[in-house]
């Protein structure tokens, strides 16, 4: 909560408060943070991959159909993306990035290369920080692909409109745990096929959130170089990789 001196910095988006700080796109930050869920994205030597939890948005309501809950999603036959933080900013933002990747194609005559949709998104997320009658998204989104030019790529934006690509990241609660771990993980280089990419990514999860997660709890999705269309791995596969992370250890 702001201080008396802060107060009306706070109330308007579009003004800046004495030490340089936007209010309500830093609290657009803190919903993601508050989401409650935890998302790992990390970049092998030829796929991406991203896994994140699958939590039902309300305990109480034992009448949800958990086959309709979920943060992943498709934008197009190539991109695909998980969204952290507020689920209904998440599908807004989902379906703008779907229809600029689908207006690309009909302009161009070719699929959107994923920086681009990054770059784009990054763009119209600042766009709401700049007016009164706007509000940021409260949601960061990562994005991957297979790309013909630059490979296997990873790419995250946030609520204030800044994008940009990675080895590997995290989002949400326990993102600064996330971080830490993976910048031990890279601190030396790493031969990663998609098979050590996606049991790093689970095992990385795991070990942030101190939990042995089933195949019903995370959701998993990767594209590779051998198929570059974005896919969300089913149960089985997910209890594979759970199973051969526990024999590893």
């Amino acid at each position: 909560m702001a201080s008396r001196e802060t107060l009306g910095y706070d109330r308007h988006i579009t003004i800046f408060s004495p030490n340089g700080k936007l209010f309500q796109v830093e609290y657009a930050f803190t919903a993601v943070s508050n989401s409650a869920i935890t998302t790992m994205a990390i970049r092998g030597d030829d796929c991406s991959v991203i896994v994140c939890q699958k939590k039902v948005p309300n305990l109480q309501d034992q009448l949800i159909d958990l086959s309709t809950v979920t943060h992943i999603y498709t934008i197009t036959p190539e991109i695909g993306c998980v969204v952290t933080g507020m689920t209904a900013d998440g599908r807004a933002q989902v379906q703008r990035a779907r229809h600029e990747a689908a207006e690309f194609k009909h302009k161009y005559g070719y699929s959107i290369p994923v920086e681009y949709l990054a770059k784009r998104l990054g763009n119209l997320a600042q766009v709401s920080t700049q007016h009164a009658y706007m509000r940021p998204f409260g949601i960061e989104m990562i994005l991957i692909a297979y790309d013909d030019e630059m490979g296997a790529s990873l790419y995250k934006c946030d609520p204030a409109g800044y994008y940009v690509g990675y080895k590997a990241t995290a989002s949400g609660d326990k993102e600064d745990d996330a971080t830490v771990w993976l910048e031990r993980k890279f601190k030396k280089e790493l031969a990663l096929d998609t098979q050590k990419t996606i049991r790093m990514a689970i095992n990385g999860l795991q070990t942030v959130l101190s939990l042995e997660l089933r195949s019903n709890e995370i959701e998993v999705a990767i594209v590779t170089k051998d198929d570059p269309t974005f896919r969300k791995l089913s149960e089985d596969e997910i209890d594979a990789h759970i199973e051969a992370i526990a024999e590893e250890e």
